[in-house]
């Protein structure tokens, strides 16, 4: 099973085709999904729009076909499901949000969920019948804004730690449990075997990062009772978590000089040329390097990323929600249509033919239990220890504004230390997050 990449904003959209190509698929496609449900000029059954999101699924028509023929057995409706690519997908929600024209269902990526529910966009799906508790926490926590439920998880991907197995096993290293073990294991590496960058800390990959602060108790903000928000960066927690990350590169130097520049991009490169014995990456990076390099077959396996004493640090899920609009003519029909796509058939079945886990508990058990040395880590980590970002339409300006990792590579970089650099961001993020009040 292969895990692709996250595709929301948060996780910095991946397009796998041109806009242009994807376009016309997306409008082909359309057409031919309405056409296998029976919809014809005239037609007076009721229909339910659906927008999915394009770029990063493989061709998905075949899925909607057979799911929107059963669901037009069973309820008579017909559907008409629409490819959106991801690059264009964020101006033309705001777009058909402002002109009334948003689909019934559509697939929304996990941090514009708080965002168009900030605007009454989306429908409050508490009373729907959806159980939080029946879903991965960290998606169903990115789509609740002040107690309510508007965004149900329907796919899943996270980051743990990649590594060659043959060079554990030529070191007599076994995967590392705690935060001292992974230091000893990664200066084992990089003294014995000094042609391969051990763990690259890469200054401009976020993610990784935030495993470690939320590992050792750190917080990226919190909201204060009175709707403002506070960071936590320059938190005693949160430096204990950058400080160990940033000081295995600056003191135990168990990467490299130019990863201080490096995206998680660079470092799955770097990984694919055999030039890294470990590194986070994300849970669609083994297909991916092994696609690029066949030579690593079986050399390659996962372990979750250890927590400062035992246990987890906390990796970010990315993920996609299913969102019904505020406005739906058929509110009845779309919450039956999100509980086919995430019921027992059709929600495996996606995370199958998408190489995504799915964001039901239930249906991620058989990942967990997984003996694939390149699946079950991943699972476990999803399933307990993921984590998502602040909620608040706000955060995607944190991103754009790349302060956590302008932070990391200050202290990478030796222009600032530790204490200077979160405080600079402590107070970066919390101007940023408050903006608006």
């Amino acid at each position: 099973m292969r895990l692709m990449s996250h595709h929301t904003t948060s996780d910095g959209g991946r397009m796998g085709r041109t806009r242009a190509a994807v376009s016309v698929f997306a409008a082909g496609t359309a057409l031919v999904l309405a056409a296998a449900t029976g919809c014809t000029a005239g037609h007076q059954k009721p229909t339910l729009t659906v927008w999915i999101m394009a770029g990063t699924h493989p061709d998905a028509s075949a899925y909607f076909a057979d799911a929107n023929a059963a669901f037009t057995e069973s309820t008579g409706a017909d559907v008409t499901v629409e490819f959106i690519p991801w690059g264009d997908a964020h101006d033309k929600f705001i777009t058909a949000i402002a002109g009334n024209t948003a689909p019934d269902v559509a697939e929304v990526g996990t941090t514009w969920t708080p965002e168009f529910a900030a605007v009454g966009a989306l429908a409050d799906l508490g009373d729907m019948g959806w159980h939080p508790g029946a879903h991965v926490p960290g998606l169903v926590e990115a789509g609740t804004v002040d107690g309510r439920l508007y965004g149900v998880p329907w796919h899943v991907a996270v980051r743990a730690v990649l590594y060659r197995t043959d060079v554990f096993e030529d070191l007599g290293l076994e995967p590392p449990r705690t935060w001292a073990q992974l230091r000893k294991v990664a200066r084992t590496i990089a003294d014995r075997r000094p042609e391969l960058t051990a763990f690259p800390v890469a200054g401009g990959a976020e993610y990784p990062l935030l495993s470690f602060i939320w590992g050792a108790g750190g917080e990226i903000a919190l909201q204060n009772p009175d709707g403002t928000w506070t960071s936590g960066l320059d938190s005693p927690e949160a430096r204990e978590g950058i400080a160990f990350l940033t000081g295995l590169a600056r003191h135990d130097g168990v990467s490299s000089t130019g990863a201080v520049t490096w995206q998680e991009t660079d470092v799955q490169d770097n990984f694919t040329d055999e030039r890294v014995a470990m590194a986070v990456l994300g849970s669609w990076a083994p297909k991916a390097i092994l696609a690029a390099n066949p030579d690593l077959r079986g050399r390659l396996a996962a372990f979750p990323i250890p927590g400062r004493d035992g246990g987890y640090s906390p990796s970010f899920l990315g993920g996609s929600h299913l969102s019904i609009f505020e406005g739906s003519r058929e509110p009845d029909l779309a919450r039956r249509y999100v509980q086919l796509l995430t019921g027992d058939e059709y929600g495996p079945r996606w995370a199958q033919e998408t190489d995504y886990f799915p964001g039901r508990t239930d249906q991620l058990a058989a990942f967990t239990g997984s003996t694939d040395p390149l699946v079950g880590p991943f699972a476990v980590q999803l399933s307990e220890a993921g984590k998502g970002l602040p909620v608040t339409p706000a955060y995607g300006r944190v991103q754009g504004r790349k302060i956590l990792t302008a932070m990391a590579q200050a202290i990478l970089s030796g222009e600032d230390d530790v204490e200077g650099a979160s405080t600079t961001a402590a107070d970066r993020v919390t101007q940023t997050l408050n903006e608006d009040s």
